[in-house]
């Protein structure tokens, strides 16, 4: 039986979300219509950077605009260019990323405005690196308690994952340790291939 997810559009969603997306016994929606909520995902990454823990943040246009669906990208600074160059920087020396490397940056050389779009295009990039597809809807309303399992304040940026993860390479562990549920580019880059079988052991509660 297919358990209907409702889950929040990310900007290289952490490996958590990936676990709820791919899950095949999972029904996914994906929610455009909510209130864009601050200092969360939907327009920010974490890495492990040389220092340890590196967000990324998309800059967004204040225009009035509250509903995600119509939330604009601010171009005021090249982002893009210092985004694709810290992910570089954070993980040329990792086992696969010279492997990815073209893919990847594909996510930075799109023209779309709209920062679902952006979003939309990366999970696309993502999801053919990883070799998998994944069917989703996108909601037509915003529903406050919808029929769906609601997953739209289930992953936080600003606490750590309750869940558990199991340890895997990272360049700068003898540093830093272990650092869990990152972007899914962490994942990519350090473990390539078996990413998915990664994914699929995550046990998101």
């Amino acid at each position: 039986m297919n358990n209907k997810i409702l889950l929040p559009i990310f900007y290289l969603p952490p490996i958590s979300w990936f676990s709820v997306f791919l899950n095949p016994e999972n029904e996914i929606t994906l929610e455009q219509f909510e209130n864009f909520p601050k200092q969360t995902y939907r327009n920010r990454a974490v890495i492990y950077g040389a220092n340890g823990k590196l967000p990324l943040i998309i800059p967004i246009k204040h225009t009035g605009k509250r509903e995600m669906k119509d939330i604009e990208i601010s171009f005021a600074e090249d982002w893009k260019k210092l985004h694709w160059k810290s992910i570089k920087t954070a993980y040329q020396s990792t086992p696969y990323f010279e492997y990815y490397e073209d893919k990847l940056k594909t996510i930075f050389e799109g023209k779309t405005n709209s920062l679902i779009e952006f979003n939309l295009n990366a999970l696309k990039v993502l999801l053919n690196i990883l070799k998998t597809e994944k069917e989703f809807t996108l909601t037509n309303e915003y529903l406050k308690t919808p029929e769906s399992k609601n997953f739209r304040e289930k992953f936080s940026a600003k606490s750590e994952s309750e869940t558990e993860f199991a340890e895997y390479y990272q360049s700068f562990s003898e540093k830093y340790g272990f650092l869990k549920d990152l972007s899914i580019l962490d994942l990519i880059c350090n473990i390539g291939p078996e990413s998915l079988t990664y994914i699929k052991n995550i046990k998101i509660n």
